[in-house]
């Protein structure tokens, strides 16, 4: 019967921890697994990852390349043709876009293209507009509204 009296943690779970600097006997004496002299064998060693022993890095000798732009927005792309699949009269936003498993992550802003050909009447709701998008919602008597104005 199991007891908190007589409870054992599975065998080869817990090891026995390493007790070094106890007599040559031990395994673990005299450098206590460090090796001879160095830097690693200090007290207090902390060197970085990408150190190469005072040569230049890598990663300072490779070229750098290219540019990031920290303020860039991440715009979602959405085409007038993927909004068919909704029913008419339905008011098409970000959630229901999300929910319908067109939208990936959380972007930024919305922006509607006018790839392909609506069919559907439908209200639709996104940040950006494409003119020739703007011009096939309008066209099948729909509405392209601009929600945050950027």
């Amino acid at each position: 019967m199991k007891e908190l009296s007589n409870l054992k943690p599975p065998a080869g779970s817990v090891k026995k921890k390493r007790r070094v600097g106890r007599g040559e006997g031990s395994g673990l004496g005299k450098q206590s697994g460090t090796g001879h002299g160095g830097q690693r064998s200090r007290s207090g060693n902390d060197i970085r990852v990408t150190f190469e022993g005072g040569q230049m890095p890598l990663s300072r000798r490779l070229p750098k390349r290219g540019f990031k732009n920290i303020f860039a927005r991440d715009v979602a792309i959405v085409n007038v043709e993927q909004l068919n699949r909704f029913e008419d009269g339905t008011v098409v936003d970000r959630a229901l876009l999300q929910q319908a498993g067109l939208l990936k992550g959380k972007p930024d802003l919305v922006k509607c293209l006018g790839q392909g050909e609506l069919t559907r009447q439908l209200t639709v709701r996104l940040d950006r507009f494409s003119k020739s998008a703007t011009e096939k919602i309008a066209a099948k008597s729909g509405t392209a509204e601009v929600i945050s104005g950027q």
